[in-house]
Order: structure tokens, then C-alpha cells, then sequence
């Protein structure tokens, strides 16, 4: 069965699953609480919880189960999935890159912290930028998986820049480790930020550790009319000033 845990924030929606979960525990316990919040125009904070009491699924709750999922997933700002049942966690973490919300995995005695990380939503921004007004240079710092949220930034500070300006004279990529991206959604935006603006771009620095520094031919492939070339992680002021190019 699925029980409302009550010790949790206003703002979160907690469930546990107990025993073996069947389609009715699905309609009677997260159905109402995704229409309710469809009716009411609000997201949701969800932390599920599977713990040791857990002995799976019948036949009809493996199907409510995927069709509640899809069905809802537009509605959850953030999904917290607390067990130590490696196959949940497991699962969770490949679907969790094909959901368009976050969805990060916590242990059963880091349940404060699921709760913690799902009040403090929404996230920060993974990356940070500002474009250098003298030269043009767009200077991008990648510290957390890449978003959504962050390319549609990052694509409206160019695209104002291009309003005045014939091209981006330099675009500057700092990153120590390549984070990837935190889900699909991530990864289409950067698709279509690098589609929308690689032919306006004239130079692309890598500033990265040693081992990032192949990465740069790959970049030559997005960005067809750029010049590439790649500095060392502390080399941030050399490489701007070499997107920006001769003076």
C-alpha cells in the first residue's frame, strides 16, 4: 500500500511504500493528489519512499505506476526517491535523465536531506555567464549538470547582444569537470542553442583541466565557423583575451 507520510513540510507531498503495491493504491492515494494539484494550478514537491517494508509490485500497479508517471510528470517541480533497494535507485537514476524534472536519489537515514534539497527548490542555475561588453566575449562557467533554464539564459544574452551586433566575437567555456546534463530536457536546449547560434560565432575557448582538452576538436564540429582552441583550467584571462581576438 502507499501511506501519506505527514512529518514532512507543508510544501512537500510524501508517500511510502509498504508491502506490495497494487493499481488501487495508485487511485486512491497519488491520483487525487495530482488533480488536486491540477486544479488548483500548483507543482509538486514529491519524496517517495521505498523502504525495507517493500515486496513490489502486482501486475496493474507496474501499469498504474508508468501511467500516473507520464501522465502527471509536467505537474512535479521535483521528485525525491528515498530507498536503499538498489534496483529502485538504479531505475530511478536511467529514467530520471529522460524526465523533464529533477529527480535526485537518497538513502533511507538521508531522508532529512531529501526533504532539505526538495524544499530548496527551485535549483540555482548550473551555470553562470556574462558577456564582456568591450569585446563581446561570452564567458560561460559550468559548475553543476546543465539545464534547460540555463540555455534559454544563455541563448537570450546573445541573442541580445546579436540584436546590435553582427556576431559574437568570442564565446569562453570555464569548466574543471564536464557535469553532463541533469536530463533530456537539458540536452535538447544545448542542442538547440549551439543550432540557433553556431554560425554566429567567430572563437570558442575550452578552459579546462588537461583531460577536457580533447574535447575541443568535437566543439569544432558544432560551432563549423568557429576558430577553437583550448587553455588550461587557470588560464581564464589568456583565453579571453584570445576570443576576443586581435585588438
Amino acid at each position: 500500500m502507499l501511506e501519506k507520510i505527514a512529518d514532512v513540510p507543508a510544501e512537500i507531498d510524501a508517500v511510502k511504500a509498504v508491502g506490495k503495491l497494487s493499481k488501487a493504491d495508485y487511485e486512491t492515494v497519488l491520483e487525487p493528489l495530482f488533480d488536486a494539484a491540477r486544479r488548483d494550478d500548483r507543482r509538486i514537491r514529491l519524496l517517495y519512499q521505498v523502504g525495507p517494508e517493500f515486496q513490489g509490485f502486482t501486475a496493474g500497479a507496474a501499469w498504474e505506476d508508468a501511467k500516473v508517471g507520464w501522465g502527471f510528470i509536467r505537474l512535479i517541480e521535483g521528485c525525491a526517491v528515498v530507498t536503499d533497494i538498489r534496483w529502485i535507485a538504479e531505475s530511478t537514476r536511467l529514467a530520471s535523465f529522460l524526465l523533464p524534472c529533477p529527480v535526485r536519489i537518497f538513502s533511507n537515514d538521508d531522508r532529512d536531506a531529501a526533504v532539505e534539497w526538495l524544499t530548496s527548490l527551485p535549483e540555482g542555475p548550473g551555470v553562470s555567464h556574462h558577456i564582456i561588453p568591450e569585446s563581446g566575449v561570452l564567458v560561460v562557467e559550468v559548475e553543476e549538470p546543465l539545464r534547460a533554464p540555463d540555455f534559454e539564459a544563455l541563448a537570450h544574452t546573445a541573442d541580445s547582444w546579436l540584436e546590435q551586433h553582427r556576431d559574437l566575437p568570442g564565446l569562453v567555456v570555464h569548466v574543471r569537470e564536464f557535469p553532463g546534463w541533469e536530463n533530456i530536457t537539458g540536452l535538447i536546449r544545448h542542442i538547440r542553442f549551439v543550432r540557433d547560434h553556431h554560425r554566429s560565432v567567430k572563437r570558442v575557448a575550452l578552459v579546462a583541466d588537461s583531460k577536457l582538452a580533447g574535447l575541443a576538436p568535437h566543439l569544432v564540429n558544432h560551432f563549423v565557423q568557429a576558430e577553437v582552441t583550448s587553455f588550461g583550467y587557470d588560464a581564464l584571462d589568456a583565453a579571453i583575451a584570445w576570443a576576443a581576438g586581435p585588438t
